[in-house]
């Protein structure tokens, strides 16, 4: 999978726009740069995926085991459906297979650069750490509880124009709860994190729970 404009940019780039929300744009702007200092030192992950792969005509869903190394391979091990289970998504590089019993299958793109629903991922890790953020704000999801949402795109594009990634984060731990990937306005993936074991550089495991 080719390496996408939108999280290819560094941290000097990221310009931050308010975007309403419970809580004032300058506490989500600052949130999402605390995100972002957390995520650049996080060497290791895992966490329990549930994960929508929509082609227009077909839609796909999966259960997913992530085991995320920033230095070499990342795994995603399908739990569901059942029939699936056990099949393997190897992330090494700039490739992505499936493997099952010693064979190997592309998992197909999901647009013009290539994506697929498994690299989707790893795309929504990369924004998180270096990603242009082009909206950030809090986003109300009970009595007094809020999740902080930020959108990272090219930054010449305006909203809804090419590939978008929009991440939603516990304010608190700032562990992932929600991701989305659209293309040109339409969603394309869409997945909930949930039991977020992280691993950051010089430092011991941290668990971090889904946001209830």
């Amino acid at each position: 999978m080719r390496r996408l404009g939108v999280c290819a940019l560094m941290m000097s780039l990221c310009l931050l726009a308010a975007c309403g929300g419970g809580r004032g744009g300058e506490d989500a702007d600052q949130l999402a740069l605390d995100l972002r200092g957390r995520y650049l030192a996080l060497s290791g992950c895992t966490a329990r995926l549930e994960l929508t792969a929509d082609y227009g005509e077909r839609v796909y869903e999966y259960g997913l085991d992530l085991s995320y190394q920033r230095e070499g391979d990342t795994t995603l091990t399908v739990t569901a459906p059942e029939g699936a289970a056990g099949v393997t998504a190897r992330i090494s590089g700039d490739e992505t297979f499936l493997e099952y019993d010693g064979a190997s299958l592309e998992t197909g793109p999901l647009d013009e650069s290539g994506l697929s629903p498994m690299g989707a991922v790893m795309l929504m890790f990369r924004c998180a750490r270096e990603g242009f953020i082009a909206e950030s704000g809090m986003e109300e999801v009970g009595e007094g509880d809020a999740l902080l949402r930020f959108t990272c795109r090219d930054p010449e594009a305006g909203a809804g124009e090419g590939t978008e990634v929009t991440l939603w984060a516990s304010p608190e731990t700032y562990a992932l709860v929600r991701g989305e990937v659209s293309v040109d306005g339409a969603r394309v993936v869409g997945c909930t994190f949930e039991d977020m074991a992280m691993e950051m550089e010089g430092t011991e495991q941290d668990t971090w729970t889904e946001h209830e």
